[in-house]
């Protein structure tokens, strides 16, 4: 239980200062496309770190599946999307991250999709 609100209060700091640094720092460095897309980054870590600390309350959803699902999930579609944004302001090619962001996502769809089947199958709630 304390490994989620851990995890997902870790996550949901760090969404918040990069939405911070993002507003301030890197606003007038980032076109509006980049920028929304550096976001889109911080939304989704967000809401799967909130995600991650509703789960430590639900003992079903504690699930060492789930969990891994949405870590890595996080990792891999945030922070590819972090890179490639980044990448932009220097000379450096990133572009092979590319293909890691929808792995990422399709991690955190397979989350969800378990979360949906324990919840079914468990009969008890």
């Amino acid at each position: 239980m304390r490994k989620y609100v851990l995890t997902g209060g870790s996550f949901a700091l760090l969404a918040l200062l990069l939405g911070a640094f993002a507003t301030h720092a890197l606003k007038a460095h980032f076109s509006a496309e980049v920028l929304k897309s550096f976001q889109t980054g911080i939304r989704y870590m967000m809401y799967h770190g909130l995600a991650l600390m509703i789960f430590s309350k639900i003992s079903w959803a504690r699930n060492p599946i789930i969990y891994r699902l949405f870590f890595w999930g996080i990792i891999l579609f945030s922070f590819s999307i972090f890179i490639l944004c980044i990448a932009k302001l220097t000379p450096f090619d990133f572009s092979w991250l590319g293909p890691v962001t929808p792995i990422g996502g399709g991690m955190l769809i397979m989350g969800w999709a378990l979360l949906l089947l324990k919840t079914y199958q468990n009969k008890n709630h």
